[in-house]
């Protein structure tokens, strides 16, 4: 008895003519298991397999290096493209496997149009926070504090304005392919007016987000880890989104404030240029001598380790019948210092007066 043959629906057309697409299983044919769909079953298998393991092959490679290098770099890319990677090797592999097979390149020639466009986005949106997370890492080594604030605020503004943009282009991708969707909007196109107001009315704020985070992002009015004051709350710039900025106040709290408010409106940030001064003040009685406070001020003053040396002064800023106010002026490189700075020389001085003046005083001080 001779064997039946069995067709693996090989490419036997003659070359120059168009290849005809390998007709779908009909009902009957899936239930029994056709040959054909073995085969086809056979080359995504293999071609799944050949992926995964080419993949598993190149990461533990990339591994093996991070963990011989000194460098973070290797460890960020090896976890940020580990998924995209994956999953792109395999939609490759499967577009090559169907030159093998007709049927699956007719069953993956239906998914290529919205997996291409989503493996393509995820690889480029990843590769967009791969070299974000590395630059901020370089960030880390710099002297000056400033320069790396301001990079670490440039590189998280522009990385999410990329993949934002990365994310809209991708979606849009997969709904062109769409045709449902793809004629709805030729329609509401074609429509325009009143429509095209209503969504452009309704696009305005996440528009004007956008501009507003890439212009902070250009113009630093703000940074990360700026120490700013916004309608009277006062706190350090946790983090810069594109529609929102979070400042953590002292009490731990999380203060939102959009965008906009940057360059709309006004602020205080005490950190734009570095340095920062403060002051305490004292009451005393007339008629004692300032020269001995003034000297005991600036011995004291120099023995504080957040004191930078810009500014140490001792002024009268108020004289009453019954008391004189002096002002102490004093400077640190940052907000968290100079309240340190306050408090520790506040106490110092009142120690010395009581030690050495303790009638200076006055009684409502």
């Amino acid at each position: 008895m001779n064997p039946l043959p069995i067709d693996f629906d090989f490419d036997l057309t003659p070359a120059g003519t168009e290849r005809q697409p390998a007709p779908l299983p009909d009902w009957n044919e899936l239930i029994h298991w056709s040959p054909r769909l073995t085969h086809a079953l056979v080359a995504f298998g293999l071609a799944v397999g050949i992926a995964l393991a080419l993949h598993r092959a190149l990461f533990w490679l990339l591994r093996r290096i991070a963990s011989t290098s000194q460098s973070h770099t290797d460890k960020v890319v090896a976890r940020r493209l580990y998924q995209p990677l994956r999953w792109a090797l395999v939609a490759i592999a499967t577009a090559i496997a169907g030159d093998a097979d007709a049927l699956l390149a007719r069953l993956w020639d239906n998914v290529l149009r919205f997996v291409l466009p989503a493996a393509l986005g995820w690889v480029v949106f990843a590769l967009v926070k791969t070299f974000a997370e590395v630059m901020a890492l370089h960030t880390e080594s710099f002297d000056d504090e400033l320069v790396a604030r301001s990079r670490r605020t440039r590189i998280a503004l522009l990385s999410r304005s990329a993949g934002f943009v990365i994310v809209i282009v991708t979606v849009a991708l997969i709904l062109l392919e769409i045709p449902g969707v793809r004629q709805i909007g030729a329609t509401l196109i074609a429509s325009a007016g009143i429509i095209g107001l209503a969504v452009g009315a309704a696009a305005q704020p996440v528009l004007k987000s956008l501009i507003a985070g890439m212009q902070i992002a250009l113009t630093e009015p703000v940074r990360i880890g700026d120490f700013v004051v916004v309608d009277g709350e006062s706190g350090r710039i946790e983090d810069i989104r594109l529609s929102y900025v979070v400042i953590r106040t002292t009490d731990e709290r999380r203060f939102i404030v959009p965008t906009m408010k940057f360059v709309d409106s006004s602020f205080q940030n005490w950190t734009r240029v570095g340095g920062i001064t403060g002051f305490v003040t004292l009451p005393i009685k007339p008629g004692y001598a300032i020269a001995p406070i003034r000297e005991a001020y600036a011995r004291l003053l120099a023995a504080q380790p957040d004191w930078d040396r810009r500014s140490g002064q001792l002024l009268i800023s108020d004289a009453r019948a019954g008391s004189i106010e002096i002002k102490l002026l004093m400077s640190a490189a940052e907000p968290g210092a100079l309240g340190r700075l306050r408090s520790a020389m506040r106490e110092a001085m009142l120690e010395w007066l009581r030690q050495e003046m303790p009638e200076a005083l006055c009684d409502s001080g």
